[in-house]
């Protein structure tokens, strides 16, 4: 008679039993899995720690090069080139960037090296020093049309302020070459895959660079770069080959000498006859401004050095209206303020330069209304507010009886380029300050 009923009563403490164990699992569940969360992300901490930090030692702005820079496709058919670059930072390990930025088709890099080189303008490496870059963990790589390769890291030492051999081997010319032409330095082209050799006797040569386009080290706590960004004052017209005197040269080796800067290397990203608002020898500076200046590894800040070309080319063939001017001047200011407020969302810091005097130009033979359009130039760019700091060239530069033109010691003779003279003055007007951690 009290089976069923004692079996009930059972039931019912049972059921009651696992209700309660399910309520105390439900209450540990969201504190277990709040732990794993917890665990899970101190491990990804713990890897982020451990994993390296790059910064960009060396860079160059890619471009179409014009018909005279562009290299038969014969030369580059089966081909070993091998190009010197200047690292402005110091590190344990590198990495390469390779470009077909402008190419119509893949293009295939059967074989890249890298080594120290052992004189400028020289082919010949220190064979100690050669190394196997790789992709994957592969010697070859294909880069797509319009694309750029990272490569994997190579446990070769850089020092600041050194030169470094990128060479590779070219089974096919690029379908539309990529390249930067205002190099200043001599770039090795020889037949058959030859990136071993620990020279390349009968080798021709150019003095431009080809589908390399960054060189990035493993960088110490708090390194960073700068970008200096401009056209052919920046890239350095008037340098001889292999001798690095452009004034981003310069400013390097000050960071380098100073202790408080040591952590900072420079990318010149300048292209000669840049403008911000027109293409010409290469993109305009606002459709560049991204790649060049935003996702260069590392950086922190960019100084903006751009317009005279926009000064001069409104009025290269004749006068320009009043209205024309006024058009040109905010168009510029315009592009300034659109280049400023992309670098601050990035969390970069945008250093405005004023634009050289250059009324002593045959190339440009500006009338007074350009100069009144480059003083409101200069005017806006130095106002509080519209950059986040500034370095007056301008006042450095300018000849004091004649403030349209630059001084005759620091102009290389054409009224538009400093000399290296007016280069290195440029380096020593930056403030260090500027760039204050």
């Amino acid at each position: 008679m009290h089976g069923p009923l004692i079996l009930s009563v059972t039931r019912r403490r049972l059921g009651g039993m696992l209700a309660a164990a399910a309520a105390v699992l439900l209450a540990i569940a969201p504190q277990a899995a709040a732990s794993q969360a917890a665990a899970s992300q101190a491990a990804e901490n713990q890897a982020a720690a451990r994993a390296p930090t790059w910064v960009g030692a060396w860079a160059a702005s890619q471009q179409i090069p014009e018909p005279h820079n562009t290299l038969p496709p014969e030369m580059l058919t089966d081909a070993t080139v091998r190009q010197v670059v200047q690292t402005t930072q110091a590190g344990p390990a590198l990495r390469v960037r390779l470009s077909n930025l402008f190419g119509a088709a893949p293009l295939t890099f059967s074989s890249v090296r890298v080594a120290r080189p052992v004189a400028p303008g020289s082919a010949r490496i220190d064979p100690g020093t050669d190394r196997a870059v790789t992709f994957a963990g592969e010697s070859a790589v294909t880069v797509p049309a319009g694309a750029e390769y990272v490569s994997d890291p190579v446990d070769l030492p850089v020092a600041a302020l050194s030169n470094l051999a990128v060479s590779y081997h070219l089974p096919r010319p690029p379908e539309g070459q990529t390249g930067h032409p205002g190099s200043r330095t001599t770039t090795f082209v020889a037949r058959g895959n030859r990136t071993t050799a620990t020279d390349l006797p009968g080798a021709g040569t150019v003095v431009r660079w080809h589908q390399l386009s960054a060189v990035d080290v493993v960088a110490g706590p708090g390194a960073a770069a700068i970008v200096t960004f401009g056209d052919s004052i920046t890239d350095g017209f008037g340098v001889g080959p292999d001798r690095n005197e452009r004034w981003p040269d310069f400013l390097a080796r000050r960071l380098q000498a100073d202790p408080r800067t040591r952590h900072l290397s420079v990318l010149n990203h300048g292209i000669g006859g840049n403008r911000l608002l027109l293409d010409g020898l290469g993109p305009n500076a606002l459709a560049r401004f991204d790649r060049d200046v935003l996702n260069q590894t590392g950086v922190r800040y960019v100084i903006v050095l751009e317009g005279v070309n926009d000064l001069g080319s409104l009025t290269r063939l004749g006068p320009a209206s009043p209205e024309a001017q006024s058009r040109l001047t905010a168009d510029m200011i315009g592009v300034y303020r659109q280049m400023v407020a992309r670098a601050r969302a990035r969390g970069i810091k945008a250093i405005g330069a004023t634009i050289l005097p250059f009324a002593g130009s045959d190339y440009y033979k500006p009338p007074p209304e350009t100069e009144a359009s480059r003083q409101a130039v200069n005017a806006w760019i130095r106002a509080p507010g519209n950059f986040d700091a500034v370095i007056d060239f301008d006042a450095v530069m300018r000849d004091p009886a004649r403030p349209d033109r630059l001084r005759p010691e620091l102009d290389v003779g054409d009224g538009l380029h400093p000399s290296i003279a007016g280069y290195r003055a440029m380096a020593e007007a930056v403030p260090l300050s500027l760039f204050d951690r």
